[in-house]
């Protein structure tokens, strides 16, 4: 009989040790450390989702650009454009993340823009989910 084991990252076996810190920055000092890799790889994914192009000097193509489409209408052509974009941009800077639900939704006379990213990682098998409101 076949076992499917799990594996657990060598960061993760020290839980005294900080990996990273939290989203977003407003404890009272200032960084929230984070102990797990599964936290942080959810922080990271929601930095690359809130970071445009370019924003960043020595990786100007590391971002999901979704800012630039929150003052578009949301019609067909743009979600359709959004969801090319994060698919791409994830599969590109986090190669064992299969984003298993992608869904966009809101309120355009709002200018409201809402993304529920579903996400499981390969190596662990590790599920989670992120929500993101952008309000123009």
């Amino acid at each position: 009989m076949a076992y499917n084991l799990k594996q657990i990252n060598v960061l993760d076996l020290r839980p005294s040790i900080g990996v990273g810190v939290a989203l977003p920055f407003n404890t009272p000092a200032v960084f929230q450390t984070v102990y797990t890799t599964k936290e942080q790889l959810k922080y990271n994914i929601i930095n690359f989702l809130l970071t445009d192009k370019r924003e960043r000097i020595f990786n100007p193509n590391f971002g999901a650009n979704i800012r630039s489409k929150v003052f578009e209408q949301i019609t067909a052509d743009t979600v359709d454009s959004l969801d090319a974009q994060i698919r791409t941009g994830v599969s590109q800077y986090f190669p064992n993340v299969v984003i298993t639900e992608l869904t966009f939704g809101g309120k355009p006379d709002q200018n409201l823009l809402t993304i529920q990213f579903s996400y499981t990682v390969s190596n662990t098998g590790e599920s989670d989910n992120i929500t993101i409101s952008l309000n123009g």
